[in-house]
């Protein structure tokens, strides 16, 4: 028997299946009109017409006519983090590029020192307040990457915020250990601990689902993330690649030969190199709101999509380069900007999003059998909730089947 029924459903907008969608398939939707939604134990057990939903006995949510999704996933962000970057606003606004604030010891290295020097209880309190405002922003699902501590004590610090935030809220979590090269080492030496302490500790136990890599001029070479993301597979992490954001180094190529399930931003990845990421199945993940904040070029969405890539989009909440987690603003952005469709960008912040975690058995859509992440929109359709922007559309999210 069903335990909720979510009724009156003006519009209900959900993908479908449990694996990205590519090409055209990523802008095919089901729209159900006068549709209802029944839940139990935290999973869905109907999604169709509101005729032919099951009503006896059964406890109603009234959707008021609005729109229902499927909650949105936030597939890369880098949320658990000591401090703010506001000092460097001032430094943003007059050109100094996000590599020189990096190599003068600000950007990422800024918030190393602080994250070590933030106690574990403050981390994790501060990061659960984000949770909750994504939450109330529609988004249910969020991938989190750790990267701020940049020695083995820090990095263990942050993927313990991350577990144990698992055990109430969705999040996976992301070894990003090479996420800058920290001060008191050089390069080769900090890629040699990566690989020969960092990640057998983290996988002996069981912090993280991925390992990322900033591959990037000035960072981690071709060379050095192909070594240490060989070593992440073969301790039985998948993997994902910061690609070719500001110089075109080939790291979406890289991607593709280990078919990583990921590669992020993209802003400057070849042709070539995306064409071999389509025939190998690797997920793009565009970061739009990062785009903007920087005041840089977007993506090439409609490249991606036309090739056979599966788009996914995320908000790369973080406190430099996007200090923004509203997937709400990522979704106009990706219309405005991408130039994605509403229904494109849809998928690209729910399915896709999903399979590019490792999560869409169960998260990503809304049918029978997964779990009951819905997002009910103060909006009359889809294009509505693609519209607006600068205010939460949010009208009630349901997480695993109740409301927060």
């Amino acid at each position: 028997m069903t335990d909720y029924l979510i009724t009156n459903i003006g519009l209900l907008a959900t993908p479908e299946g449990s694996q990205a969608k590519s090409g055209k398939e990523q802008g095919k939707i089901r729209i159900i009109k006068d549709a209802a939604i029944g839940m139990k134990k935290g999973k869905i057990t109907y999604v169709g017409d509101m005729k032919n939903a099951p009503i006896a006995d059964i406890e109603k949510i009234d959707a008021g006519r609005r729109l229902v999704t499927p909650g949105l996933v936030d597939p890369h962000t880098h949320l658990v983090f000591g401090g703010y970057r506001q000092h460097e606003f001032e430094a943003k606004i007059a050109g100094i590029s996000y590599l020189d604030i990096l190599a003068a010891g600000g950007g990422i290295l800024s918030t190393v020192e602080a994250t070590r020097d933030t106690p574990y209880d403050e981390l994790y309190t501060k990061s659960a307040a984000f949770l909750n405002e994504m939450l109330a922003h529609g988004t249910t699902t969020v991938e989190i990457k750790s990267g701020y501590g940049l020695n083995l004590e820090t990095e263990l610090k942050q993927l313990q915020v991350i577990y144990d935030l698992s055990k109430s809220y969705n999040v996976v979590a992301t070894f990003m250990g090479a996420h800058a090269i920290p001060k008191e080492c050089k390069a080769e030496t900090y890629v040699e601990h990566i690989i020969e302490e960092m990640l057998p500790t983290v996988a002996s136990r069981k912090l993280a689902k991925y390992c990322d890599i900033f591959c990037e001029n000035s960072v981690f070479s071709i060379d050095q993330s192909r070594r240490i993301l060989k070593e992440a597979q073969n301790l039985g992490l998948g993997i994902k690649i910061h690609a070719d954001e500001i110089v075109p180094m080939g790291g979406a190529g890289l991607a593709a030969e280990l078919r990583a399930i990921s590669a992020e931003h993209l802003l400057e990845a070849s042709s070539s190199d995306l064409n071999a990421m389509a025939r190998n199945g690797v997920i793009a993940i565009l970061l739009p709101a990062t785009s903007f904040y920087l005041d840089k070029g977007y993506a090439k969405a409609r490249d991606m999509i036309e090739k056979g890539i599966p788009v996914a989009i995320a908000s790369d909440f973080n406190p430099g380069s996007s200090p923004n987690y509203n997937m709400q603003f990522v979704l106009n952005l990706a219309c405005l900007k991408l130039k994605m469709t509403p229904s494109e960008a849809l998928t690209a912040a729910t399915l896709n999003a999903a399979t590019s975690i490792g999560c869409a058995e169960s998260k990503g859509s809304l049918e029978a059998g997964k779990d009951a992440d819905i997002a009910i929109w103060d909006c009359p359709d889809l294009d509505f909730l693609f519209y607006r922007y600068g205010n939460n559309q949010a009208y009630e999210i349901i997480k695993n089947g109740w409301m927060p």
